[in-house]
């Protein structure tokens, strides 16, 4: 570790049009260490609310220098010197009577400590932040919580801590479970985007990194450089944890673990229909499961970076916040009943993908409740023909349709069922599920016999004109309307947990959960997709695909680890089965007309 942590708070209170402080240093009761924080205050002796962030890419990496194309189609309104990815800005904060505080997660930038993202160590320490926050002399006493995916993903575990001064929080696209929505899409590792994300995003600005400076990746440790050999003392990298820990009650996931039923304060939920390999899922049932009495869910589209800087979603934001801390209520948030909880866009037409004009098309709808409660919960049968429809299980001789083992994005192995064109407009918004009987048989040219079996399945949609539409996705790139996953041996479903339904199935993913999986023997499993929404035109198609690995739609999300899917435990041919003891079917939500 670096010699004895300095003092270099500074105070600018002439070059900006608000007062900056520099690494202030939040002292840690929980690990004995500290936390350093900027602070971007009003020129007033007025006490202020605070807005707090607390993550590992950088306070004093500015947005232009960590993403230059994304900080350029920033709504200039909410751009400034003090810009940083995925935060609020201060410039426009502070103008409308905040503090924003800035904090660097233990181990990363100016923080000192064991770098271990998303544990509950760095949460302890997310919880001192905030109380820090709110007890200062400039501070009202009262913080709101306001980020994008990281920056959204530690407000469910704080929350949940319950810290003193906290008031409200607004999780913008933030996964809420560890496990599930991130690292283990249906207990099958998702690699390609941790590895991305921690060797591009956080090992560059751990504490004690030479070069940062020089790099232009924010400045250089205050205390000096650490050597190699220090720097890997000093973190848990995620690229080898969640390789070598594959179930919940692993200790690795297990600290990880919280109850959302634990969070109380006012919550706004902000999910991305097209986040469908990341965030969706935990904005979604975050806002179901979280205990505050007060609990909104708003749905956006386009990319991940760019619609939270949007001006209508800003004073949204701005709204919202305004109620709980400064107790300017002008909507009615406040008041429990005024406004619709539920605020959903729909994707409505084909307007193309990554263009943010383009969506703004898409019409708004208010309903009362999530799911929405007129939900239709219809049955869509696979048939050995490759179709998909209404009309009944297939119950002839038993058939089946088979396809390679161990797709990969390049080389996709799946099969397609396609409904006939819908001779209606119809709405499909909310929990998709999928029943599949499949088995795993040894091929030729493999040696071994297959002993696991990896599901991915994808619901496409397809125009009037035999297009398929594609949508916004968290990178700008196009993405069908939503994905599940599910490992065979972790199919076990708890039935009687209180988070089962019938349109959620819900799974503990336990080592005690592992159930066998032998060749030639066909398993019937119940497969959670992320929710989802269209409005398909009359005339239009939907197709479900059934695959063995990635396909369309992954992009960085890609789920390829050679370990985790090793070939002489998957290699072979996987079939689906059809016959009057073996039905195929996917369950759409279907929404009639109000």
């Amino acid at each position: 570790m670096p010699n004895k942590i300095q003092n270099l708070h500074t105070v600018d209170e002439e070059h900006c049009p608000y007062v900056f402080e520099q690494n202030a240093a939040v002292p840690l009761k929980s690990s004995d260490g500290t936390v350093r924080v900027n602070v971007y205050r009003p020129k007033s002796s007025d006490q202020v609310p605070v807005l707090v962030t607390y993550g590992p890419y950088g306070k004093d990496i500015p947005y232009a220098d960590f993403h230059a194309k994304s900080f350029s189609e920033v709504n200039p309104q909410q751009k400034s010197d003090h810009s940083v990815w995925e935060t609020p800005d201060p410039a426009f904060w502070t103008k409308h009577g905040y503090a924003v505080v800035r904090a660097d997660e233990r181990g990363t930038g100016q923080s000192p400590g064991l770098l271990d993202t998303m544990s509950r160590g760095t949460s302890e320490a997310f919880f001192e932040v905030i109380e820090w926050a709110a007890e200062q002399p400039w501070s009202s006493g009262k913080v709101g919580l306001l980020g994008i995916s990281y920056y959204a993903g530690t407000q469910w575990r704080v929350a949940a801590r319950q810290p003193k001064g906290l008031a409200a929080i607004i999780p913008w696209e933030g996964m809420s479970d560890y496990y599930r929505d991130r690292c283990r899409h249906g207990g099958i590792l998702s690699n390609q985007f941790i590895s991305f994300w921690w060797n591009r995003q956080v090992i560059t600005n751990q504490y004690g990194r030479p070069g940062r400076k020089a790099a232009n990746w924010g400045p250089d440790t205050i205390e000096g450089d650490l050597s190699a050999e220090e720097l890997a003392e000093n973190r848990r990298d995620q690229t080898i944890d969640n390789v070598h820990n594959h179930f919940r009650d692993d200790e690795y996931y297990a600290t990880k673990d919280f109850q959302l039923s634990d969070i109380k304060v006012p919550l706004l939920s902000v999910a991305n229909w097209g986040g469908i390999l990341l965030h969706l899922r935990g904005n979604v049932q975050g806002y179901m499961y979280a205990g505050s009495d007060l609990k909104y869910l708003r749905f956006v589209t386009g990319r991940h970076d760019l619609p939270f800087y949007y001006e209508e979603e800003v004073e949204v934001q701005r709204s919202f916040l305004d109620a709980f801390l400064k107790g300017d209520d002008r909507v009615g948030w406040s008041q429990k009943g005024k406004l619709p909880p539920v605020d959903i866009v729909l994707r409505k037409g084909d307007v193309g993908f990554n263009d943010a004009q383009a969506e703004k098309v898409y019409p708004r709808r208010a309903e009362g409740e999530w799911p929405i409660a007129r939900t239709q919960y219809t049955r869509f049968y696979l048939q050995p023909d490759n179709t998909l429809t209404k009309d009944g299980p297939y119950t002839g001789e038993e058939k089946t349709v088979s396809y390679k083992a161990l797709g990969k994005l390049d080389n996709p192995q799946l099969v397609q069922f396609t409904t006939a064109p819908f001779d209606a407009e119809t709405e499909v918004t909310g929990h998709v599920t999928a029943h599949l009987c499949i088995s795993a048989s040894k091929s030729q040219e493999h040696a071994t016999e297959p002993s696991e079996i990896d599901v991915f399945v994808t619901l496409r949609h397809l125009s009037p004109a035999g297009k398929e539409v594609f949508y916004t996705g968290t990178a700008g790139d196009p993405v069908p309307l939503t994905k599940g996953w599910l490992r065979a041996s972790l199919r076990k479903v708890d039935a009687s947990h209180s988070q089962h339904h019938e349109w959620l199935p819900h799974r503990q993913y336990l080592s005690t959960d592992v159930q066998e999986v032998k060749p030639d023997t066909v398993y019937e499993m119940e497969i959670e997709v992320w929710p989802t929404n269209v409005v398909v035109d009359k005339g239009g198609k939907l197709v479900f695909e059934v695959s063995s690995g990635d396909t369309q739609g992954s992009g960085i999300f890609g789920h390829n680890h050679p370990e985790d899917r090793n070939e002489t435990v998957f290699a072979g041919s996987n079939s689906l089965h059809f016959s009057k003891n073996h039905s195929n079917y996917v369950v759409l939500p279907v929404i009639p007309p109000k």
